[in-house]
């Protein structure tokens, strides 16, 4: 290349060849959708544990075999890799929720995750006549009690004649006001409440407003005081202080009814006065209640709302497995979110939003937040005509804190139901309750088909409790998904009724193993041929510790294990079978414990034999893929192998995105993709290998067509499947060189 100088001098000139690696990929992520009690609906949760599967999905259920799917689940997890679970769609599933239903409305409702309640925007729109909703469908929910609490009231005046006139009800007498000055005259009409309190001074008064009338007591809520020089300031109610109500103290109160406005005075002098807060409870389904404050603080005003003008904006919700549905422990408080807000704009810190249809949408794992219908905020019924009958400001939740006064809807102890599970059944155990379609659970698999969104190594079938038909369509589609990915094997094991003969419900016969080597064959035979499969031979019985019994589970989710376990502990290259890497976890026994000759039958039809060996316990006896035809691509490790590489230097590749396709850039490919080639045959993953990349096969015509080639050729090494051992006696006067390679 000329050098282009003018004079005689040094040129100094660096290309760099370093840029660029070639990285692993492989992160032994299993997959699997199936039909559980609760989760978010077609929407990937990555669990790491059996106890994260159980949080977040539910226990497995002998309801129509669930249990299949879930402890296929949880057999993988043993293994140490982690797994995106589904949980799959169903036209039947709906949301317990809210507002006394019998079915016919809110019941109506499916709310699958948390993005589809943001993307059908209930995080701002109500819900006809509910408020809270559980998190995702299904009857899990139903009997969930939620108690929501404000400041609706501050005390209690017990033993005052509660009389009115017989043409308006009880519940039109709120927000009427009543007076007490200092000197106990009672002024009529002012619409508020006063407290003779000396340190106020003669003349001053304190101002309330009468939230709710009941039989022989009313609620008040402190407002504000007003001075002798009539100026009005905000206060808040202090119990034992300064700013509360006191027995002996008011000698009459004044109301006035809503709409007509005629004043009416109830004698108060010798009412009890009592704190409102301290009576307050959420009361359960046993008659048993929880009280208020051995649970939270009064809610009254943030520091957020008072620096806006704003007042009355905290709320406080628990949440209380009341049924035992989610426990299993029943009246066990599940979640307290203390000290909410009702302003939309409300944060504890920025960013850290304390709005409590937000919060708790985003924080709970049991509820959402849709409005407050049935909270019935105090302030509608009282919020126009002559005097100062009505709190300042707009009464309605859900709204900016500026300047409102928030209405109060009190102590209200909501009862979600309505929940209803897969094919419309509300109660778990009932037949149905968790049977999902083909049809359901292929939606499901689709959403791995996505490669660019989700890292899926391995997929899982899951349970195939259902007919022939139904279990080998599900596995036809899971091996689908794998083909369409290419870079992921799917699991499958056969059918149930190939091994298993239920005589009555829950008690099973094992089928002879003459007859479990024919079904298996046959159920297979229909089954698409693809290196991206392993078919294994059968079931493990295991024990179920949630129900406390036996179980026969298929090993699917145990083979796709000893994958992700041979990940962490040698390379993906490696044969997951046999003594070495190939036993499997917590299985008692075999369904099918296939002989010498029926494993022979077995391996020819693409089948891996599960066995139990004698001293090695139960183990995988076999590592071919699904594969019809001869060819290197017929063993798992093989294909695992390309798997890794293509996976690894597909991502180096992205590098070269763009760039321009030249000596410098094909050599700094070259440069990232050989050390990491002579690594893996370092590691015994292949023979020899050859890495093309230049202008033999980058012509002008490929440079032209905005083309970058690479070939790759790759001897994979090859795991011992076929051992030969001849031993050879020969005479005491013979030496071994004259019989070596003559016998």
């Amino acid at each position: 290349m000329p050098l282009n100088l003018a004079s005689p001098g040094i040129l100094v000139k660096e290309i760099d060849l370093t840029a660029g690696r070639v990285d692993p990929t492989s992160a032994a992520i299993g997959a699997i959708v199936g039909p559980f009690e609760k989760g978010p609906v077609n929407e990937p949760v990555l669990v790491t544990n059996e106890q994260g599967l159980l949080d977040n999905f539910g226990d497995p259920h002998a309801t129509d075999k669930q249990y299949e799917t879930w402890l296929v689940a949880s057999s993988y997890l043993a293994y140490g890799g982690p797994l995106q679970v589904v949980r799959s769609d169903s036209s039947n599933l709906k949301n317990a929720a809210s507002g006394g239903l019998d079915g016919s409305n809110v019941s109506q409702v499916k709310i699958s995750s948390y993005d589809d309640y943001v993307n059908n925007g209930y995080d701002e729109n109500t819900l006809a006549t509910a408020s809270i909703v559980s998190s995702n469908p299904g009857g899990w929910a139903n009997g969930i009690k939620v108690g929501v609490i404000d400041s609706k009231a501050d005390q209690i005046f017990s033993g005052v004649s509660t009389a009115f006139d017989g043409a308006v009800g009880l519940n039109q007498y709120v927000g009427y006001g009543v007076t007490q000055s200092l000197d106990g005259r009672v002024i009529i009409g002012s619409g508020s409440t006063s407290l003779v309190e000396h340190s106020l001074g003669t003349g001053a008064y304190l101002k309330g407003m009468i939230t709710e009338v009941g039989n022989g007591q009313i609620s008040v809520k402190v407002l504000s005081t007003v001075s002798a020089a009539n100026t009005v300031t905000d206060v808040d109610y202090q119990q034992g202080g300064v700013y509360e109500f006191k027995a002996g103290s008011i000698t009459g109160i004044s109301t006035v009814t809503t709409g007509t406005k005629s004043a009416t005075s109830y004698g108060a002098n010798s009412a009890t006065i009592s704190d409102w807060f301290d009576a307050q409870n959420i009361t359960l389904s046993n008659g048993k209640t929880i009280a208020w404050n051995s649970l939270a603080d009064k809610p009254g005003t943030s520091s957020y709302a008072a620096a806006r003008g704003a007042r009355f904006d905290e709320v406080s919700v628990v949440v209380v497995d009341d049924t035992g549905n989610v426990t299993g422990n029943a009246q066990t408080i599940l979640e307290k979110h203390l000290n909410l807000s009702k302003a939309k704009d409300s944060e504890y810190s920025v960013g850290s939003t304390s709005y409590w249809r937000k919060y708790i949408s985003e924080n709970s794992e049991y509820i959402f937040a849709l409005g407050t219908n049935d909270l019935s905020p105090v302030g509608a019924a009282y919020s126009t005509g002559a005097g100062d009958y009505h709190l300042q400001g707009d009464f309605a939740w859900d709204q900016n804190a500026s300047g409102i006064v928030f209405g109060g809807s009190g102590n209200t102890v909501l009862t979600l139901e309505g929940g209803v599970n897969y094919n419309g059944q509300t109660g778990i155990s009932t037949t149905g309750a968790l049977d999902a379609t083909v049809g359901d659970l292929s939606t499901g698999y689709d959403i791995f088909a996505n490669t660019e969104e989700y890292e899926v190594d391995f997929l899982l079938m899951g349970g195939a409790s259902g007919s022939q038909e139904d279990s080998q369509a599900l596995a036809s589609k899971v091996i689908s998904v794998a083909e369409g990915r290419q870079d992921a094997l799917a699991f499958v094991s056969p059918g149930r009724t190939t091994q298993l003969t239920e005589s009555v419900a829950g008690s099973y016969s094992v089928k002879s193993d003459a007859d479990i080597t024919t079904n298996v064959v046959n159920w297979y035979s229909p089954i698409p041929s693809s290196s991206y499969a392993i078919l294994d031979s059968g079931y493990k019985y295991m024990y179920d510790r949630f129900s406390d019994t036996f179980r026969y589970v298929p090993l699917n989710g145990d083979i796709a294990g000893l994958c992700a376990r041979n990940d962490s502990t040698n390379f993906p290259w490696f044969s997951p079978a046999g003594t070495q890497r190939g036993a499997i976890l917590n299985a008692v026994k075999l369904a099918y414990n296939p002989s010498k000759l029926q494993r022979d039958t077995l391996y020819s039809n693409r089948v891996n034999p599960i066995v139990f060996s004698p001293g090695s316990g139960i183990i995988l006896f076999g590592d071919k893929t699904g594969l019809a035809k001869a060819s290197a691509f017929d063993r798992i490790n093989v294909r695992r192998l390309f798997i890794f590489l293509e996976d690894a230097i597909k991502a180096a590749a992205k590098d070269v995105m763009f760039e321009f396709n030249d000596a410098l850039t094909r050599n700094s490919f070259v440069n990232a993709v050989e050390p990491f080639l002579r690594d893996v045959q370092a590691k015994r993953g292949i023979q020899e290998f050859r890495l093309i990349c230049d202008e033999s096969n980058n012509t002008a015509a490929i440079i032209d067509a905005n083309e970058f080639i690479a070939d790759i050729y790759v001897k994979p090494s090859r795991s011992i499947n076929f051992i030969g051992l001849t031993f050879v006696a020969t005479r005491s006067g013979v030496s071994f060189s004259e019989v070596i390679g003559n016998v």
